[in-house]
């Protein structure tokens, strides 16, 4: 996942850090035909210790007043007054969303085309055909930190209709493919390609060829050009998401009364945004925020950049799985019931913490 970006620090004072600017954006560096661009980067000189958290939340706060339906009709055709349907066998995903389809023209400035998503479920396999166009209102593409321009991309894959929980997890995104699909077609791919060196003197947007991995989201001394769905786009004009897709939820109609189904991820369970039962295995109890569970390192390696030019949340390896920490396991999942799987199923959340969206998969692939 990659696309070509501004690195804009907020700064106290300027450093002499030059940064190789390529297109760059998860795990991938396949951009190498892209533009270089030499910047001097002003860093942020404090020992701030802001956490992602606090940022992704003021993100979503900013994003539920600016985000807005393209249309009445499309509004209609997303909300959750549609039957999302119920699981109709035990330890499968058939019957639910089997026929969501969805095509309208998004008239979003930085759009201005028609949004295409067709999920189905046949024999064994739940399949998606899509464009990779959102269907709500984006930010400005292009812009100072992504100067990519939102286009269509051949979107084509296939999920099983009966997931597997393992004991162990999958990390997925960049070249290892996308952690999943939100409804619109769109993909979800949290990490960013872009690292640092342990001096911190040199980084670049591409290629992880440091050691610290710099986050797309909670951090404010790199801009990624994200706009209020928590999304950019790529050198190829694809969308995508890093965390919470707030405009599909608006258009979902998610709120704090229901659980809301977004998105399935590449092992076949299915993605939920925000909100989930207090009681994990009962659909009465009252719904919460859910919360992931990492939390910021307490002992800082010797060898990372210093905490006084990037502040700890800038990096992934600043964050680390705390069990018991918060709702959810290292995937950003657990058990229990939901709307559509009234007798409990693996799920994931999109989270307003760290990491925003899964990082990897807990299902067979």
């Amino acid at each position: 996942m990659k696309q070509s970006l501004s690195i804009t620090p907020i700064s106290m004072i300027t450093a002499s850090i030059t940064l190789m600017m390529l297109s760059g954006c998860g795990s991938s560096s396949s951009d190498g035909d892209s533009t270089q661009t030499q910047v001097t980067a002003q860093t942020q000189n404090t020992a701030s210790t802001t956490t992602a958290t606090n940022t992704s939340t003021a993100n979503n706060n900013a994003s539920s007043n600016t985000t807005s339906s393209d249309s009445d009709s499309s509004t209609a055709q997303n909300t959750a007054e549609t039957d999302n349907g119920t699981a109709s066998v035990a330890n499968s995903t058939d019957g639910v969303l089997c026929d969501y389809f969805y095509n309208e023209f998004n008239d979003s400035a930085s759009v201005q085309a028609t949004s295409n998503a067709d999920w189905s479920c046949t024999g064994a396999a739940r399949t998606l055909t899509a464009n990779g166009i959102p269907d709500h209102q984006t930010g400005t593409f292009p812009n100072p930190g992504n100067p990519n321009t939102i286009s269509e991309t051949s979107v084509s894959i296939s999920y099983t209709l009966t997931p597997t929980k393992t004991d162990n997890s999958s990390t997925l995104g960049g070249p290892r493919g996308a952690t999943g699909y939100v409804l619109n077609g769109v993909k979800i791919d949290a990490n960013t390609a872009g690292s640092c060196d342990d001096s911190g003197d040199n980084c670049t947007l591409v290629g992880n060829t440091g050691s610290w991995s710099i986050e797309a989201l909670g951090q404010t001394s790199f801009d990624f050009g994200t706009d209020d769905n928590n999304a950019h786009v790529q050198p190829d004009g694809s969308y995508h998401y890093h965390g919470m897709p707030e405009g599909f939820i608006a258009l979902r109609g998610g709120s704090d009364s229901t659980m809301t189904l977004i998105g399935w991820a590449a092992d076949g369970f299915p993605i939920y945004a925000r909100y989930g039962y207090s009681d994990a295995e009962n659909a009465q109890s009252a719904l919460k925020v859910m919360a992931g569970s990492y939390q910021l390192v307490e002992n800082v390696s010797n060898s990372r950049p210093s905490t006084s030019v990037y502040a700890l949340g800038t990096f992934a390896q600043d964050w680390e799985y705390v069990a018991g920490s918060g709702d959810l396991d290292e995937c950003n999942g657990r058990y229990g019931v939901t709307p559509e799987f009234p007798q409990g199923i693996y799920h994931y959340y999109a989270t307003d913490s760290y990491p925003y969206f899964q990082r990897c998969v807990k299902g067979a692939l």
